[in-house]
């Protein structure tokens, strides 16, 4: 079987269960976005030379699989996905979260008004990372405001990642300079 389907050639494209939808239908920007956000969380991951940063990048991109499935999947096709075994995300994605920034904020991160990226390769990585989750958040909410978003939790789970992601960033550059 062949990378190559030819089935999007005319500007279409599958959603879960194979529903057909525009390339550049709102639900296929959004999780398109995630996935970029993915991509982009693994440049950092593999630029990180710091194991708490590469092992919870790693974690986070596990989760955003579960993101991307169920953005990925039409509203009234949810009860079949989860059905079918596939998670929907909770709350408790959103805890691990808070959790990350608040073990975080323990340490002592230095940080003062506006950041402005690139004092290292890797913090520079993540802060790409969070705008490319901005830019997912600001798609999940173009869904949501249409009625097309049936889980509000993944709005909050974009909302603190970029969070976690601007201070992730910060804390790889005290650790650089400490280093």
């Amino acid at each position: 079987m062949s990378i190559v389907t030819k089935t999007g050639d005319k500007g279409m494209t599958a959603l879960m269960y194979g529903r057909r939808v525009s390339k550049c239908h709102p639900r296929v920007e959004a999780y398109g976005c995630v996935d970029e956000l993915n991509t982009a969380l693994g440049l950092a991951r593999a630029s990180s030379q710091h194991e708490f940063i590469s092992a919870n990048l790693l974690a986070i991109q596990k989760d955003l699989v579960s993101v991307m499935g169920e953005l990925a999947t039409a509203v009234e096709d949810l009860p079949r996905y989860v059905k079918d075994g596939y998670s929907l995300v909770t709350s408790p994605y959103t805890h691990k979260l808070d959790a990350l920034v608040k073990e975080i904020e323990a340490q002592s991160v230095s940080f003062k008004g506006w950041a402005t990226p690139g004092s290292c390769m890797n913090s520079a990585a993540l802060d790409v990372a969070r705008t490319v989750c901005r830019r997912a958040e600001r798609r999940v909410c173009a869904l949501q405001e249409t009625e097309q978003l049936h889980n509000a939790e993944i709005m909050i789970y974009l909302n603190r990642l970029a969070d976690l992601l601007w201070l992730m960033a910060r804390w790889v550059e005290t650790h650089s300079v400490a280093s």
